[in-house]
């Protein structure tokens, strides 16, 4: 009880809005700047031209009146309006709060019950929605809720069904410093990095395309392992020239957001790996281009000028992802718990658990029901807000 009545102290909150210009935030201070007063909180955000500015003060009760004259006069000359509340309160400020919890939200079009079944659900958790900031406007609307007071996991599970049923994005992730250190990010390369299936270009040149898709289909059914499906996959590019590599390569596209998820992350002092159950033979080119060392994926087997329809080496399978975001992290001396996967298929599945942060891109159910997170837009770079990276801080394509 004694410790509760020394954290009390009296407090004045200051709300300002009105038409954003220059000058507004220095007439406001300079207002408050006479009184003997500390500055315990400060939020501004601005929303098209229209500003709120709220200030959290420590003041001597005696001068609330004086204050808040002044603060009235101040509102005239600006133009602006301003109101105060002044009461005792408890001192305890969001960094004390334990745990805390950073709550990303991303949509392309985000509507008002979304937001409140979100904030009903982390309400009945026991969570207190400390901060909202927007991260991001465009293409896609990034908001950032940091939440105390309630378990991740928690969290995590009350907002699942909400973000299916509203089709919104959302990661729950712890807060602190942790947050924001050096990560290793780790791609799958075919419908994740790139928007085509490397083997079924392949396919389409060797004239033996439906088979290819046929076996396929076959092990997503379950009736083949992804390596066992794979040999039969290559064994019918048997014969094909190796001119038919360059062709390949020239008809990748980059999934839209890739280029610039990759450099922005490494302008800011991030790693990247990339995996991927294709072909080092096509993907080498754009690796180099990328900039990326880090890199694992299956290797062809060519004899005088002509794919054999064989694999040299270990088949880079859902185990072999894994175990290469374990070994590039060891590389680069970052801890598995600041890994981030990110992929689209059953063969993602195991990095994606193993990694600190698994992100399903675009991906089937079961995928995105085994991920921490998920996007459903067109853009990989969404996966910058989810990592807290504003959009003032994403390098453009």
């Amino acid at each position: 009880m004694a410790a509760a009545i020394e954290n009390e102290q009296f407090t004045g909150l200051i709300l300002l809005s009105g038409v954003d210009r220059p000058g507004i935030t220095e007439a406001l201070f300079a207002t408050l700047a006479p009184f003997s007063i500390s500055i315990l909180d400060i939020e501004q955000v601005i929303i098209s031209d229209r500003l709120i500015l709220t200030v959290l003060i420590a003041l001597n009760p005696s001068h609330e009146k004086a204050i808040e004259s002044d603060l009235m006069d101040c509102a005239v000359k600006l133009d602006v309006d301003i109101a105060t509340l002044f009461a005792t309160t408890n001192s305890s400020s969001i960094a004390s709060k334990r745990p805390l919890l950073h709550v990303v939200l991303l949509s392309t079009k985000l509507a008002p019950l979304a937001v409140a079944q979100i904030a009903g659900a982390i309400s009945a958790t026991g969570g207190n929605i400390e901060r909202v900031t927007r991260t991001a406007s465009t293409p896609v609307t990034a908001i950032e809720l940091v939440i105390s007071g309630a378990p991740q996991e928690k969290v995590a599970a009350a907002l699942a069904p909400v973000a299916a049923l509203h089709r919104v994005d959302i990661s729950v992730q712890p807060g602190g410093h942790l947050r924001f250190a050096k990560k290793l990010v780790q791609l799958d390369v075919d419908s994740t990095l790139i928007k085509q299936e490397v083997i079924e270009l392949l396919a389409a040149k060797a004239g033996v395309g439906e088979q290819v898709i046929a076996i396929t289909e076959s092990a997503m059914r379950g009736e083949l392992d992804f390596e066992s499906s794979l040999r039969a996959r290559v064994a019918l590019l048997k014969a094909l020239p190796v001119s038919a590599l360059a062709e390949v390569q020239s008809e990748i596209v980059l999934t839209p957001g890739a280029r610039t998820l990759i450099s922005t992350l490494q302008r800011l002092g991030h790693s990247i790996s990339i995996v991927s159950g294709g072909f080092v033979d096509v993907i080498a080119p754009l690796i180099a281009e990328l900039g990326i060392t880090h890199f694992r994926a299956n290797q062809l087997e060519i004899e005088n000028g002509f794919l054999t329809g064989n694999l040299l080496g270990p088949v880079i399978d859902r185990a072999a992802k894994a175990q290469a975001l374990r070994d590039f992290a060891a590389i680069e001396s970052i801890p598995m718990d600041q890994t981030v996967a990110i992929g689209d298929g059953a063969n993602d599945l195991d990095m994606i658990a193993a990694a600190g942060l698994g992100i399903a891109f675009n991906a089937k159910p079961a995928v995105k029901a085994a991920a921490d997170s998920s996007l459903s837009g067109p853009y990989l770079d969404s996966a910058l807000y989810l990592l807290g990276i504003p959009r003032e801080a994403v390098e453009e394509e």
